[in-house]
């Protein structure tokens, strides 16, 4: 059997059933669920891709959806510019293409929040054109087949895009691709030892030969984050809570957080930073981390009792509204649990 048979061979077999994956996959729900995979686990994103689709079962309800309504489903999945992508690359298709997915590469890297390996994956499963969607699994299979230890990111990824394209004969594009998918996934693995045993292409694998699979790809050396020391503030006036709204640009744009101040402050300090308000009493509530892709944030929290609500800028709202209408960053989930 050719490399590709044995590829869709084992897929037809393995293959992860997921809510995305069929055979009349539109263009709009291969875009959905490819922005929500970035950085995420496939577990994870089966309930928000379910419910979001449920929201806004096509594209043309989600260009008319409003920002804050986007942001608040996809509360928790982190990386939020890639909500704010997906409901100004539907506005643009409905604006500069009739409401329809365009089908050539140029115009899809044209829209806002689609690259080089979301268009592929467009074009390859929905439009069953002759695409390779390259992504680090993809390169990790590559790089172990054929003991590739290129260390450039846009050469490695050329070569594994010529590799597989080459490879790729008679199979729809659509099952090729999302057989690769699955097979970086559930047995070429990243961490730990790959299943060799399980594997189709275990004969056509260099690495394999001489024992060498968790040399490739070549480690790269790993970015040292930043780390900041925050103070997170609970403010509480009856049965109102207090609340900002981010900037529009920047980390966590455009979502709402608990007032929150660099540093690990004092008591004296908070009372500072709130001296248009009539405290009433100060206590902590807790610790809180966030790991963001190149900052960490360690958080002290402190639940504010004030008498008055005498401050601009903020927002005086229930909790039943905040949980409801607001999109509040998983960062804060510590102080969130305080109100649950």
């Amino acid at each position: 059997m050719s490399f590709e048979q044995r590829l869709l061979s084992w897929y037809e077999k393995s293959k992860r059933q997921m809510p995305w994956r069929k055979k009349d996959a539109s263009p709009y729900e291969v875009f959905l669920s490819e922005t929500m995979l970035q950085q995420t686990q496939v577990e994870k994103v089966k309930g928000y891709y379910g419910r979001f689709l449920a929201r806004f079962p096509s594209l043309s309800d989600l260009a008319e959806a409003k920002e804050e309504e986007v942001l608040k489903l996809w509360e928790g999945l982190g990386y939020y510019s890639r909500a704010r992508n997906l409901l100004k690359a539907a506005r643009a298709i409905q604006e500069k293409h009739g409401g329809s997915f365009p089908e050539d590469k140029e115009s899809l890297l044209s829209l806002p929040g689609i690259g080089e390996y979301t268009s592929s994956a467009i074009l390859a499963i929905a439009f069953h054109k002759r695409e390779i969607a390259v992504d680090g699994n993809l390169i990790r299979v590559f790089s172990r087949l054929e003991k590739e230890g290129e260390n450039k990111d846009k050469k490695m990824k050329e070569k594994c895009r010529l590799f597989f394209l080459d490879r790729l004969k008679d199979a729809d594009p659509s099952d090729f691709n999302q057989a690769l998918m699955d097979l970086g996934e559930m047995v070429c693995l990243p961490h730990g030892m790959p299943h060799c045993h399980e594997c189709p292409l275990s004969s056509f694998c260099r690495s394999k030969e001489d024992g060498s699979m968790l040399s490739y790809p070549p480690k790269k050396e790993k970015n040292i984050r930043k780390v900041e020391k925050r103070t997170v503030l609970l403010i509480r006036h009856k049965d109102k809570i207090l609340i900002r709204k981010r900037p529009d640009r920047g980390l966590l744009a455009s979502l709402y957080e608990f007032p929150n101040y660099e540093g690990f402050l004092s008591e004296t300090e908070i009372r500072d930073k709130l001296s248009g308000l009539d405290i009433e009493g100060i206590h902590e509530i807790g610790k809180g981390k966030h790991v963001f892709s190149h900052l960490v944030w360690e958080m002290k929290g402190y639940e504010v009792a004030v008498k008055n609500r005498d401050i601009s800028d903020e927002a005086w709202i229930s909790k039943e509204k905040l949980f409801k209408d607001c999109s509040i960053p998983s960062a804060f989930r510590f102080v969130l649990r305080q109100l649950m």
